[in-house]
């Protein structure tokens, strides 16, 4: 079973952000996630480290049979062997030189055994080689390479028209089972899956038929399950339904429902801390689905040893992250065995394949300048930046009379209303004949106005999430290829490149905090975020009475984490936490969320 080194993990960002993370960090004994939503864009990443490393690579075109799951399985091949080809070169590196062996024991977390060992053998540099000896030639053995994880966002799981005949495809063709099938097939040990953005019982069923998600005869898995939830019922809910297939849940990543980057998913109102606390007491209940698990393989006549004997899931936190103090809060204070941090790595060029242009943006980026978008064709909140290359596309595109995009890719293609097959809300094609519609019907002026509004805010991210990693090769340029990205508000308080082992020390608190001391709290800026969101809901209210119930249940939620909040912040600091901010925020937000119930109650009434 795989044993991390560090206490984070660097999760998936956009399609293109982490899409060859791993074979910067995983060298270094660093995990990452890869998103297989766009296979269309690993294979241009496949055909970029073929050419690098002079790996065999014959293109699996577009049409090709099976195409999407074959093109998975190849990329993510090809990355295998770059880590392990990167690893190895580390792994022959002398000792006592300032070299890449050096920055893989130095970035380990401070108190890890093998960091202390091989500090121990630094200061052994003018000894007897003979002493020095058993010392390197155990920390040579000890290292190991981070798990090259992926991402499937599951409720991307379109049914793609049949490219080579009329008759439409099998369940078994969706975006999300063939992307799962991929990496089923592929060569990564040691590795693991990560579903996120809900629950796919489809899909769940369709994993049951791949043995390298189960235990082998020497009872390891080299698959792993690792479920996103965004609260502890959610968590439950999966790993039961789960555990009744034989399948182990290895770890349960909780994530914040808006401070995070991409796609957000806003819970009823609870807030981070409550879900920590509430898994803090009862994690014990997500082990509980052993005997289930069990039962599965004593059906199928398997050895029950290892199933039997399994460690329970590990429980991970990120969204938000900003500091050591943080990190410690959440590890130690909630027992979380441990934290995600994502959008701070954009500055860090060793890790996120970002284009020059993008990272100026973000580096340049302010509060205001960071927003909560409806931009996602999925009308699904989506974490976004003001100036993107894709925005300043898409604006241009509307006043040339050309709203939308052409539809190159189709992955969130989810819209029958002009058409019997699925389009885009963000394709030309909707959006001509969207406000084709909005200019024929009764409405006002002003009533169109803002229908326009919704349909030219929603862009191209499907696409144009790809491009920043293109242009940072050198394989497209920034004016063909508009580049859209999904900072979590995070990114604001971080406004310079990094180096790997610059951003490594920070997270382990090996060096002063990078970021300034006026920056509120992860909580604080989550209670100041479903703020937003609650009056933005409030504001947008348009008669349904089941939603304004739901949304005064929200309220009650969205209170009493504020009590809770109120709770945490008189606790003892840890050193650089700014727990100080927490009550000021909460004052604010408890009032203007008193003023959105009464907005609420009135517009119910009327």
């Amino acid at each position: 079973m795989f044993t991390a080194l560090h206490t984070f993990h660097i999760p998936v960002m956009g399609t293109s952000y982490t899409a060859d993370t791993p074979a910067r960090v995983a060298p270094f004994g660093i995990s990452s996630v890869v998103s297989l939503v766009d296979d269309l864009l690993l294979e241009r990443f496949r055909q970029i480290y073929a050419e690098e490393y002079k790996l065999q690579y014959e293109p699996i075109p577009q049409r090709e049979p099976d195409g999407r799951a074959k093109r998975i399985t190849a990329y993510l091949n090809t990355l295998a062997e770059v880590v392990k080809i990167r690893f190895e070169a580390i792994k022959k590196q002398p000792f006592f030189l300032k070299n890449d062996k050096a920055r893989y024991f130095e970035m380990l977390p401070t108190g890890h055994p093998l960091r202390v060992l091989y500090l121990k053998l630094m200061g052994m540099k003018n000894s007897p080689e003979e002493e020095r000896k058993e010392i390197e030639a155990t920390l040579n053995h000890s290292m190991i390479e981070g798990s090259i994880d992926v991402n499937i966002m599951v409720k991307l799981d379109r049914l793609p028209p049949n490219p080579n005949g009329k008759e439409p495809l099998g369940e078994e063709w969706t975006d999300a089972k063939t992307a799962l099938k991929g990496y089923a097939k592929s060569s990564l040990k040691n590795s693991a899956i990560v579903f996120s953005a809900g629950i796919n019982q489809s899909l769940y069923n369709y994993m049951a038929q791949f043995k390298e998600f189960y235990r082998n005869a020497a009872g390891e898995i080299g698959k792993r399950i690792i479920v996103k939830a965004s609260d502890f019922r959610s968590a439950l809910i999966q790993g039961k339904f789960l555990a009744r297939k034989g399948l182990e849940v290895s770890e349960y990543r909780i994530e914040s429902g808006l401070n995070c980057g991409g796609h957000a998913f806003p819970s009823q109102g609870t807030l981070l801390p409550t879900i920590l606390k509430e898994i803090h007491s009862q994690r014990g209940l997500l082990h509980q689905f052993r005997e289930t698990i069990v039962n599965f393989y004593k059906s199928k006549g398997w050895n029950t040893d290892a199933a039997k004997e399994a460690p329970p899931s590990k429980i991970t936190v990120q969204g938000g992250i900003g500091n050591y103090a943080e990190d410690l809060r959440l590890r130690e204070y909630y027992g979380i065995d441990g934290t995600g941090w994502g959008t701070p790595f954009l500055l860090v060029p060793e890790v996120s394949p970002v284009d020059a242009e993008t990272r100026e943006l973000l580096a340049k980026a302010t509060l205001k300048d960071l927003y909560l978008s409806d931009a996602s064709p999925l009308d699904i909140y989506f974490n976004n930046v003001r100036g993107s290359g894709s925005e300043i596309w898409h604006q241009k595109q509307i006043e040339k009379g050309k709203p939308g995009s052409p539809c190159v890719k189709g992955f969130l293609q989810n819209n029958k209303e002009f058409s019997e097959t699925p389009v885009c809300k963000a394709s030309r094609f909707y959006q001509e004949r969207k406000l084709k519609q909005i200019e024929e019907s009764d409405a006002s002026e002003e009533q169109k106005q803002a229908m326009r509004k919704s349909v030219y805010v929603k862009q191209c991210i499907c696409d144009h999430l790809g491009n920043s990693g293109l242009i940072f090769f050198g394989r497209e340029k920034a004016e063909n290829a508009p580049q859209a990205i999904c900072p979590g508000p995070n990114i604001a308080w971080f406004n310079r490149s990094f180096s790997l082992q610059e951003m490594v020390d920070h997270i382990y608190g090996r060096t002063a905090d990078i970021t300034p001391p006026e920056r509120p709290h992860m909580f604080a800026k989550e209670v100041e975020m479903y703020g937003d969101w609650f009056a933005q809901q409030v504001e947008r209210w348009a008669g349904d009475k089941d939603y304004a119930a739901w949304l005064k249940v929200a309220a009650k939620n969205f209170n009493e984490g504020m009590d809770y909040c109120l709770e945490v912040a008189k606790t003892t600091p840890f050193p650089g936490e700014n727990l100080a901010s927490i009550p000021t925020r909460v004052e604010i937000e408890r009032k203007r969320l008193m003023e959105n119930l009464g907005i609420l109650e009135k517009k119910s009434a009327a």
